[in-house]
């Protein structure tokens, strides 16, 4: 991914247009046109990048920008293409994170028994 992005697990459209120079009305047409570029909404409807997501997306603008493919072309390139492995890192992260927070959760939990059993 991009070495200026903070490491996050989710990032909004705005986030990822300023990173990319790429406007977010653009990265919305590129959603339409590349069913391979499908970032997920959030419970309010705003879209949320994944890491892979922003890698995608450089990899459109490269093509189509430095590289001179048409829309036609990066479609047919990433079709050609096989398809990418489970984000392993993305996953070992959020299963991390859930399991300290259940471990936080846990000793709060046995100090409050201790409190009240006493």
């Amino acid at each position: 991914m991009a070495k200026d992005f903070p490491e996050k697990l989710f990032y909004k459209i705005g986030e990822v247009s300023k990173t990319t120079r790429i406007e977010p009305y653009v990265l919305r047409y590129w959603e339409s046109e590349f069913p391979f570029l499908h970032p997920r909404k959030n419970k309010a409807g705003q879209r949320v990048y994944l890491s892979k997501d922003i890698d995608t997306v450089l990899k459109i603008k490269k093509m189509l920008y430095e590289e001179g493919y048409t829309i036609a072309g990066v479609k047919k390139k990433f079709s050609a293409e096989p398809v990418a492995e489970v984000d392993n890192k993305f996953y070992n992260k959020i299963i991390k994170k859930v399991k300290k927070d259940l471990k936080d959760i846990l000793n709060m939990l046995s100090r409050l028994d201790k409190k009240v059993g006493n």
